[in-house]
């Protein structure tokens, strides 16, 4: 019978140790080689498995094999795919020397590519080899950087580009990650926060107000759905009026329906006219098409990106 050389394939993104039942029952009963020392080798060892460091090449992997009869081969982050494929092309010549078994040690969970983006971000914010526009940025001075991020992905959805979604979704994702590493270093202690502290605090709203899917609350409908949200949601911030917390900095006419969806919400009647005449007009405007269930943002866009095309007739 050939023998077997097993390729142990581990996820780099999950602390050193963490593998299958069925890896450590491969590792604890044959010895195990590897390129380099790392902290997946030292967890190894320190379980008990007999690991050795040795040079990545087929004819050693061939020797151990024709000492051990099974040999694990402990592959590095990148899955050292070179050694890999001339493995399998030499046994593929030579059936009959060895098996080549993929083993995967563990695998990397959902989300589990947000670690990079940490971890990169961690490089650049370094305060000798970083980069030197990063670490000189503040929240105030990365803001507009978010809302033009937030803008051409809104652009993306719009025009149904969903390739353009997926990586504008990215640099709204740059921003976060880099807000949250600037709070970390922030010198005041007391207000320093991490990535890990902004997705653990979305995490416990998500679970906070959607108490139909994670506390058994009844529901007739999204409308109860929507209701519950907001319920919770004005008990979380305490607020003293149907418009405190809405977003100011955001377009007037979404601002404006903004506020006259909180204020029918709220079941209030407000007598109000502005006093500039054009104020007053394009207010009376985005209350007739709340009135109407239209989006007086969305339409105005809308007119204003066919101008442009007839701009470019024009032209």
């Amino acid at each position: 019978m050939p023998g077997s050389v097993v390729l142990l394939v581990t996820s780099p993104r999950l602390p050193a140790g963490v593998l299958t039942a069925q890896a450590w029952d491969v590792v604890r009963a044959h010895p195990v080689l590897t390129a380099a020392d790392s902290e997946q080798a030292d967890a190894l060892r320190a379980a008990g498995a007999s690991v050795t460091v040795v040079e990545p090449a087929v004819t050693v992997l061939l020797d151990a094999l024709a000492a051990h009869g099974t040999v694990v081969w402990l592959a590095a982050p990148d899955g050292d795919e070179q050694l890999a494929r001339e493995l399998g092309l030499r046994l593929a010549r030579e059936p009959g020397l060895a098996t080549l078994e993929l083993l995967y040690g563990s695998w990397d969970p959902p989300g589990a590519r947000v670690l990079d983006a940490v971890t990169v971000m961690d490089r650049l914010m370094h305060p000798e080899t970083g980069d030197a526009w990063k670490r000189a940025q503040t929240h105030a001075s990365l803001a507009p950087f978010l809302l033009e991020e937030s803008y051409e992905l809104y652009d993306a959805i719009r025009d149904n580009d969903l390739d353009a979604v997926r990586e504008e979704l990215g640099d709204v994702l740059l921003q976060v990650v880099l807000h949250a590493r600037l709070a970390e270093d922030t010198p005041d202690i007391a207000s320093r926060f991490t990535l890990d502290d902004v997705a653990g605090d979305l995490v416990a709203k998500l679970i906070r107000r959607n108490p139909h899917v994670f506390a058994g609350a009844e529901v007739g409908g999204i409308d109860d759905i929507i209701a519950n949200w907001e319920q919770i949601k004005q008990a979380e911030k305490s607020r003293a009026s149907a418009v405190d917390g809405v977003a100011l900095s955001q377009p007037a006419l979404a601002l404006t329906a903004k506020l006259l969806h909180r204020v029918a919400r709220a079941g209030l009647t407000v007598d109000f006219t502005p006093a500039d005449p054009l104020g007053a007009a394009l207010f009376a405007l985005v209350v007739q098409a709340h009135e109407q269930g239209k989006d007086a943002e969305a339409a105005l866009r809308t007119a204003a990106l066919s101008y442009m095309d007839a701009v470019r007739r024009a032209e």
